[in-house]
C-alpha cells in the first residue's frame, strides 16, 4: 500500500469491469482475449492460461529464462529475448503435463538452479549444457538494483498513505508535511497522481482519492 504502486490497482478494476461486461464474470482462457485486458502482460496471460486452466502454453519468468539459458544453451544466463517463449515451447510436453513441468521449471530456477548459488550437487536433470561446458561465467552486464528509497514511487506513497489514512479530503499543507525532503520532488509525485487520475482535487481546494472527494474540479491540474 505504500509502495507506490496505485496504477496496479486502477489497472486490476479496469480488468474486473472488462471481464463483467465483456466475459460474462468468467476470466477467459485464450491467451489473445487475455492480452486484450486492461494490464495483462505477456506472463500474466500465459500464466492465467496455463496454471488456471492447464493450456500448453509457454510461461517465462527470471527463473525460467535462467535455467533454459543453462540447460539448454550453456550460458550462465540471459537477457530477455524475443526467443524465449520459443525455447520454452519447444521443451514443453505435448500433453497434460505440460502445466506441472512449467512450475517444475520455475521451481527449478527458483530452488536450485539459482542466480548465485546454484546447488547442482542435488540438481535432478542429467544433462545440463553449462555444466557439461565447465560453468562458464555469465558474459551479461551486472543488473543494477533498483532503489525504492528517495524515488518519486516513494513520494507518491507517502502522498497516498496520507490520503488512505483521512476518510475526508486533506489540505495541501497535509499532504506537504509528507515529504519536506525535496518539495519540487513531492509537487512532481502530485502532479502525477493527479494526471493519472489517482487522486482529485475538490472544487474548494481539497485532495482525496478518486471518486471519495464528492464534487472534483480539473484532475490534471495541480495547485499550489
Amino acid at each position: 500500500g505504500k509502495l507506490g504502486y496505485p496504477r496496479r490497482a486502477k489497472r486490476l478494476h479496469e480488468c474486473a469491469t472488462v471481464i463483467a461486461a465483456e466475459h460474462g464474470d468468467v476470466v477467459p482462457d485464450d491467451v489473445d482475449a487475455l492480452l486484450a485486458l486492461p494490464g495483462v502482460g505477456t506472463y500474466t496471460s500465459r500464466a492465467i492460461a496455463c496454471f488456471a486452466y492447464g493450456k500448453r502454453v509457454p510461461v517465462v519468468d527470471t527463473n525460467v529464462r535462467r535455467v533454459v539459458a543453462r540447460v539448454v544453451h550453456g550460458r550462465a544466463d540471459s537477457p530477455a529475448s524475443v526467443r524465449d517463449l520459443a525455447d520454452v515451447d519447444a521443451i514443453l510436453p505435448n500433453d497434460e503435463r505440460a502445466p506441472g513441468f512449467s512450475i517444475a521449471l520455475m521451481e527449478l530456477g527458483a530452488i536450485v538452479c539459482t542466480a548465485r548459488s546454484p546447488k547442482c550437487g542435488v540438481c535432478p536433470l542429467s544433462i545440463c549444457a553449462w555444466r557439461s561446458a565447465g560453468f562458464p561465467p555469465s558474459t551479461e552486464p551486472a543488473r543494477r538494483v533498483q532503489k525504492f528509497a528517495g524515488t518519486d514511487r516513494q513520494v507518491r506513497g507517502r502522498l497516498l498513505d496520507v490520503l488512505r489514512a483521512d476518510a475526508a479530503p486533506v489540505t495541501r499543507a497535509q499532504l506537504d508535511v509528507a515529504w519536506l525532503t525535496d518539495p519540487a520532488q513531492r509537487d512532481r509525485a502530485l502532479d502525477s497522481l493527479l494526471t493519472n487520475g489517482l487522486v482529485e482535487q475538490t472544487a474548494d481546494g481539497l485532495f482525496a482519492l478518486s471518486g471519495e472527494g464528492g464534487e472534483a474540479g480539473p484532475s490534471n491540474v495541480l495547485v499550489n
